[in-house]
C-alpha cells in the first residue's frame, strides 16, 4: 500500500529539486555558464537559460505526474552529456545522483495521484 506512495515521493522531490535549479540557474547563469564545455558553438549563458528552462519544465511535468516515463526520460538523457563533460567532481556527482532518480521515474512511472493514472484508469 505505501509502495504506491513511493513514485509519489520520488515525483515531488526530483521535480522540487529541479524546479529549484532553473530558477538559481536563471538568477544567476554566470555561475553555471563556467561550467558549459567549450566546444558547444552557444554563447555558454544562452546554455544556462535554455537548459533552466528545460528543467523547469519538466520539473511541472513531472511533480503533476504527466508524462512522467517521458519528463523523466528526457531528464536523465540531457545529463548525459553534462556528467560526461564535467568528469568527476562535486557537480558531476550531484548530477549523477539526479540522472539516476530521473532513471528510476522513467522505469516505474508514476502511480498515485498523478495526472498519468488519472488519465490511465
Amino acid at each position: 500500500m505505501l509502495k504506491d506512495y513511493s513514485s509519489l515521493i520520488l515525483r515531488v522531490g526530483l521535480g522540487i529539486t529541479l524546479f529549484w535549479f532553473g530558477i538559481t540557474s536563471i538568477l544567476e547563469p554566470d555561475v553555471w555558464s563556467s561550467l558549459v564545455p567549450v566546444f558547444i558553438p552557444i554563447q555558454p549563458t544562452i546554455v544556462v537559460m535554455a537548459m533552466a528552462i528545460f528543467q523547469m519544465v519538466v520539473a511541472v511535468f513531472i511533480i503533476l505526474g504527466a508524462f512522467t516515463r517521458l519528463a523523466a526520460f528526457l531528464m536523465a538523457l540531457s545529463l548525459i552529456p553534462i556528467i560526461i563533460s564535467l568528469g568527476y567532481n562535486d557537480v558531476a556527482v550531484r548530477d549523477f545522483a539526479i540522472f539516476l532518480a530521473a532513471l528510476s521515474l522513467a522505469i516505474s512511472g508514476s502511480k498515485k495521484l498523478s495526472l498519468d493514472s488519472r488519465f490511465r484508469d
